[in-house]
C-alpha cells in the first residue's frame, strides 16, 4: 500500500510543459460606425492656442470686463486691521479717508444778523427838531454817539481812508443799485451788493413777478445813525456794521406773471423812510460794504399789502321751464301713457 502511494507522488511531479499550441490573449471588440458623411475640417491652432485670426484681438479684448466682486465679509476685516492699513484700504477705492476730528472748513464771509440793532425813536421823520420831542431825540443821539465813535475807529484801523461823510453817499448808491439789480432779477449782480444773509430776505417772492422801481429823490441827505464792530470766532475775524437813514421819494410797481398790478403804482411817487444795515468784512483784503438788513421799527405804519387778484366765475344756473302750465301737463301725460 505504502508503494502505491510513493509512486502516484513521483507521477505528480511538477515538470514544463511545452506545447505547439499558442496562448490567446483576450482581445476588446470595437464597433466602427460606417463614414456616411464627410468629417469636417479643423481650423488649425497652433500650440500655444491663439486664434487664428489676430485681426481684431482688442475687439475680443474689450468683449470682458473684468469686475472686482463686493467682498461681504469686509466689515469683520475692517476691525481687525489698524488705522494705517484702514486709510490705505480707503486710499486704494478712492474714498476719502475718515479724520479723527468733525472739523469742516468754513468760510465765515457774513454774521447771521445785526448786532447792538439800532432802535430809531418814535417819530423820526415827522417830529421837527424845534420841538421838545424833536430836541429830545437829538439828545439821546448824541449820548449813543461814544459807542459809534469807537466802532469807526476800529474801521479806521483796516480801512484808513474810511470818512463817514463820504461812506453814506457810497451806501446811497449801494442803495440805489441794489434795488436796480432787483428789478432786473440779476442775482451775480445782487451777491455782489447784499450779504449771504440778506439775499433770500430780498428775493422773497419776487420769482416771477415784474417790477419796476424808480429813485426820484432824496428827501433829507442821508445820515450815519449806528456803528458797532465785533469779532467772531477769533479776535482777528473783525466784522463791521453801520446803519443809515434814507430818507427819500420812490416809484414801485409790482406786477404778477399774468401782468396784473398787485403792489403799488407806476404814477404815484411815495415817501420812504428806512434804516439800513451795510456790512463789511474788515479782516478780508477785498471786502465791501454790502445790505445785510433792515430795521423796521414798531411804531412805523404797517406797509401796503399786496393784492392778489382772482378769476371769478359766474355759477351755472338750471334752464327753468317756459311756463307753469307745461310743467304741470308733461307729467301727467307720462303717466297716462304708462297707464296706457
Amino acid at each position: 500500500m505504502a508503494g502505491i502511494l510513493s509512486q502516484h507522488l513521483q507521477n505528480l511531479s511538477l515538470k514544463t510543459v511545452t506545447t505547439a499550441v499558442p496562448m490567446i490573449m483576450p482581445v476588446r471588440s470595437v464597433y466602427k460606425q460606417p463614414k456616411e458623411y464627410p468629417v469636417p475640417i479643423k481650423p488649425f491652432r497652433n500650440p500655444r492656442k491663439k486664434h487664428y485670426n489676430p485681426k481684431f484681438k482688442m475687439d475680443r479684448q474689450l468683449k470682458v470686463m473684468k469686475m472686482d466682486l463686493p467682498d461681504f465679509q469686509e466689515r469683520e476685516k475692517v476691525d481687525e486691521m489698524t488705522p494705517d492699513e484702514v486709510r490705505a484700504k480707503m486710499k486704494e477705492k478712492g474714498i476719502q479717508p475718515m479724520r479723527s476730528w468733525m472739523e469742516k472748513p468754513l468760510n465765515i464771509s457774513s454774521t447771521a444778523g445785526t448786532f447792538e440793532q439800532y432802535v430809531p425813536p418814535e417819530g423820526d421823520g415827522k417830529i421837527s427838531a424845534t420841538t421838545a420831542a424833536g430836541a429830545m431825540q437829538k439828545f439821546e443821539f448824541l449820548g449813543k454817539k461814544g459807542k459809534s465813535m469807537m466802532a469807526i475807529r476800529k474801521i479806521r484801523q483796516f480801512d484808513e481812508d474810511f470818512d463817514p461823510k463820504e461812506f453814506v453817499e457810497e451806501a446811497q448808491d449801494i442803495y440805489i443799485q441794489a434795488h436796480e439789480a432787483l428789478a432786473k432779477f440779476d442775482k451775480a449782480r445782487l451777491h455782489e451788493l447784499v450779504t449771504e444773509r440778506a439775499y433770500p430776505l430780498v428775493t422773497h417772492q419776487a420769482y416771477r413777478k415784474t417790477i419796476h422801481w424808480q429813485f426820484l429823490k432824496s428827501l433829507e441827505p442821508p445820515r450815519l445813525m449806528h456803528a458797532r464792530s465785533t469779532h467772531v470766532v477769533t479776535k482777528e475775524n473783525v466784522f463791521a456794521q453801520i446803519t443809515v437813514r434814507f430818507h427819500t421819494q420812490q416809484l414801485l410797481a409790482v406786477y404778477d406773471r399774468f401782468g396784473r398790478l398787485i403792489h403799488g403804482s407806476e404814477v404815484v411817487a411815495r415817501d420812504v423812510l428806512e434804516y439800513v444795515v451795510f456790512e463789511k468784512h474788515l479782516a478780508n483784503t477785498y471786502g465791501v460794504w454790502r445790505i445785510h438788513d433792515k430795521i423796521i421799527p414798531d411804531w412805523m405804519p404797517p406797509r401796503q399789502p399786496i393784492r392778489n387778484t382772482y378769476k371769478f366765475e359766474e355759477p351755472e344756473l338750471d334752464e327753468e321751464p317756459e311756463s307753469t302750465e307745461e310743467a304741470t301737463t308733461e307729467p301727467a301725460k307720462e303717466r297716462a301713457e304708462a297707464a296706457a
